[in-house]
């Protein structure tokens, strides 16, 4: 029988092609035994040269399926970055909710006594798939000993922690955000280079990503002794407590880095103290920086794609669970610098 190598093989196709019934192909894609090992070979043998994916949506449809899927995440409540990871994941469930995709929530607020009220609740729930951010590290370091007895299928998204559980990671290669800011702090600085390091914390700033960046940025200048004359000093503050910030803090220094999406506290200060330019280096797309970028009082904002992340974070549990793809463990997403100039509300 000639086949055209674009056309849909079919399990009734890969019946005639092994000559045998379709009932029998039907088992071997499904794994359900009582199949001769000379008819497997033959079906496999179609299967690999031809390519075969069962009709998804049909499918679902006649057998009524869910694909239950558990979704970890802070709630959104004005944070603007959890927002937007928030939107990419109901966007995506609204995309794959016809093939028997089906979210349950397990938003927590955002702190770590939340987060572990929180979790009991979704080690009970059985589902096929999880997606999942761990930003208090300790706390998720815990809840991932207990979860990894599931067998579940889990995504983790804007962090990542290794070497815990079997799992996919989307999100940003935190190291290498931060050995780019480093690049870009080399690049805007001329005869002063005093740079700051602002740390505006939190609790889940000590989280991998946030420390990761850190390291990079000082990687960056390690491996490039010839940038010389840098010197390099830190602060820290609590979050959003402008207060906390002083003028003397700021004497002589050339360049901001702010390894996180709070920037705009930074700028907000000189702009009310009037002092021009310093560079500042940061972090997201928050309305606020945006405000702070758009005034030239922020220089460079490294975006993460918050929302792309929630997307991808489903689309990669649809297409393990139910398409059966094999896709790659890792998706950084790609390190987008964000000046006045080419930024797009589109």
């Amino acid at each position: 029988m000639n086949l055209n190598l674009t056309d849909i093989i079919t399990i009734k196709k890969i019946a005639e092609l092994a000559n045998v019934s379709p009932g029998t192909v039907d088992r071997i894609i499904h794994n359900r035994g009582q199949v001769s090992q000379e008819n497997i070979d033959k079906v496999n043998a179609i299967i690999e040269k031809y390519g075969f994916k069962r009709n998804i949506f049909a499918s679902n449809l006649a057998s009524n399926k869910k694909c239950k899927i558990a979704v970890f995440l802070p709630k959104s409540e004005k944070l603007e970055y959890w927002e937007s990871q928030i939107n990419g994941v109901k966007k995506a469930a609204d995309d794959f909710a016809k093939f028997g995709v089906e979210l349950h929530y397990f938003l927590y607020d955002f702190d770590s006594v939340s987060f572990q009220e929180k979790f009991s609740e979704v080690i009970d729930f059985e589902c096929d798939g999880l997606l999942f951010s761990p930003i208090f590290h300790e706390e998720s370091v815990v809840f991932l000993e207990k979860y990894k007895k599931k067998d579940t299928t889990v995504v983790m998204i804007d962090s990542d922690i290794k070497d815990k559980i079997p799992h996919y990671y989307i999100g940003q290669d935190a190291f290498k955000s931060g050995y780019l800011a480093g690049r870009l702090i080399s690049f805007a600085v001329k005869n002063e280079r005093n740079v700051l390091i602002v740390k505006i914390a939190r609790e889940i700033d000590s989280t991998s990503i946030y420390l990761q960046r850190i390291k990079g940025f000082y990687t960056f200048f390690d491996e490039h002794p010839e940038l010389t004359n840098f010197n390099f000093s830190e602060i820290t503050i609590n979050d959003s407590d402008a207060s906390q910030l002083t003028l003397k803090m700021f004497e002589d220094i050339s360049s901001i880095f702010v390894p996180n999406s709070r920037a705009y506290i930074v700028a907000q200060f000189l702009e009310e103290q009037k002092i021009r330019g310093i560079r500042i280096i940061g972090y997201d797309l928050l309305k606020e920086n945006i405000t702070y970028l758009n005034s030239g009082i922020i220089d460079f904002l490294i975006n993460q794609k918050p929302e792309e992340q929630g997307y991808m974070g489903i689309s990669y549990l649809y297409k393990k669970i139910i398409l059966h793809e094999n896709i790659d463990p890792t998706h950084f997403i790609p390190l987008d610098i964000i000046v006045k100039e080419n930024y797009s509300v589109g």
